[in-house]
């Protein structure tokens, strides 16, 4: 316990000029009130903003991932980006020659023979293909939750090689293969659990500006405020009336049912971790953002991965799905 108010005491003096008063609510009234003011200070773009000072968002605000691929359409190259240990910035390693699918725009529908635009999770290396695709493949999460959002179609999309014993048209029915070496090489390069795959029509967004990442994280934990203090009208709000959950729920039903488990007025914790803040390839103002979440009621617990997908419009963020 000591340790615990020891941590807890040194994080208010260096998040806020307030701490006086932090301490003095402590001091009145428990630790609980401590805990509360404490998660009010993570709900401020002025912590945020100096939080990421320092970091490099060349593509976002990235926990999870130690490397990133970028794709260009247009220029048929796929990129690989790793995190410096030294640094921790994103340094451009390779740049390989890609064939994408035979039509150019977004994949919408199974078979239009068009490579997706968006951003994947590598699912699954598969080490023994048909020689077709080469030596090996990289298995994508196409379609993932703004893709079913949005109702597109389709499966297999993978980053794979090019045949062993034949020849090949200079396109692909909608996956991304380069040469095997250049396949082997990636291989080589990177841990697919710690690996993001942004696929564009051009150039990959870089150098986010920081200040709609402090802004995102900061509504992200004003969502989770509200969540955990039970204030229902507050955590709402941060719904857009365009809203569909995964599994279909829209807006109206999705009410209901917060209502319902809001009204029990349990007590909660609920923590983020791995959180990663990316700007949608090919939109204006749609973001992706991912986290792990551990959420413990009295009725119920959960740890596992959690997507929102979200409009920044007006320096504030409205969800438009979530998984």
């Amino acid at each position: 316990m000591i340790l615990k108010l020891f941590f807890l005491f040194t994080l208010t003096i260096n998040i806020s000029a307030s701490s006086i008063d932090i301490l003095t609510s402590y001091r009145v009234n428990g630790i609980d009130s401590l805990q509360k003011q404490l998660d009010k200070e993570l709900t401020t773009k002025e912590y945020w903003t100096d939080f990421l000072k320092n970091k490099d968002t060349k593509f976002g605000y990235l926990e999870s991932y130690c490397n990133v691929l970028a794709c260009n359409k247009e220029k048929s190259k796929l990129c690989i980006y790793i995190k410096d240990k030294n640094t921790s910035k994103y340094q451009l390693m390779k740049e390989y020659s890609a064939f994408t699918g035979k039509e150019k725009g977004d994949k919408v529908r199974e078979g239009d023979l068009k490579t997706p635009i968006g951003i994947y999770e590598l699912t699954q290396k598969i080490a023994k293909v048909d020689p077709f695709y080469g030596p090996l493949a990289f298995v994508t999460s196409y379609p993932n939750v703004y893709d079913q959002y949005r109702h597109k179609t389709g499966q297999g999309i993978w980053i794979h090689g090019l045949p062993l014993n034949q020849e090949r048209d200079e396109f692909t029915k909608g996956c991304i293969a380069i040469n095997n070496p250049s396949i082997e090489c990636l291989d080589k390069h990177i841990d697919i659990s710690k690996t993001v795959l942004l696929i564009d029509e051009a150039d990959v967004k870089t150098d986010v500006p920081k200040e709609a990442l402090a802004h995102i994280l900061s509504d992200l934990y004003k969502w989770r405020y509200a969540w955990i203090y039970n204030d229902l009208e507050k955590y709402l709000s941060f719904y857009d009336q365009s809203f569909k959950r995964f599994d279909g729920m829209d807006i109206e039903q999705f009410t209901t049912y917060k209502t319902r488990i809001f009204n029990k007025k349990e007590d909660k914790t609920i923590i983020f971790t791995n959180i990663n803040v990316l700007p949608y390839p090919d939109t204006q103002n749609i973001y992706k953002i991912t986290f792990k979440e551990n959420y413990k009621s009295d009725s119920f617990s959960f740890i596992g991965d959690k997507t929102l997908i979200v409009k920044f419009q007006n320096n504030g963020i409205s969800i438009i799905t979530e998984r």
